[in-house]
């Protein structure tokens, strides 16, 4: 299996226009900027929690200790939260807020606690990389 394409800063924006115009466009720019930004698998953003991501006094901490079992290979991992990301992520979450620090940090419309899972995630990303014309994205 080939590597999926990385998308162009020209990409990136025509996704994140096109991302705008939708329904849920703060929860899906925050998921593709996961991708972009902090370097995440779709599987990674998709296991996120939203305790793995805000400290105590709920702040976006400026590391995201990923586990084992939501990475790939199972070896737990550190995804550094950069000012472009931490701004991102608090601006979905002042606009998504969660009251159980245990539910996955991204929702779907018919799976609020749960949240998406790595398939349907990866699917959501092609149909958004599909409506732009871009194609070998994942």
């Amino acid at each position: 299996m080939s590597q999926a394409k990385t998308l162009t800063a020209q990409e990136l924006r025509r996704v994140l226009d096109f991302v705008s115009s939708r329904k849920h466009a703060a929860r899906n720019r925050a998921m593709l900027l996961m991708t972009h930004y902090g370097g995440m698998r779709v599987g990674e953003v998709a296991a996120l929690r939203v305790e793995d991501v805000l400290d105590r006094d709920g702040n976006v901490r400026n590391e995201i200790r990923l586990d084992a079992d939501q990475t790939k290979g199972n070896r737990g991992r550190v995804v550094v939260v950069g000012d472009k990301l931490r701004k991102e992520l608090t601006k979905y979450l002042e606009i998504h807020k969660t009251i159980n620090p245990e539910h996955k940090l991204f929702y779907t419309q018919k799976r609020m606690r749960e949240g998406f899972n790595a398939n349907t995630l990866a699917n959501h990303f092609h149909r958004l990389y599909a409506a732009v014309g871009i194609e070998g994205a994942s």
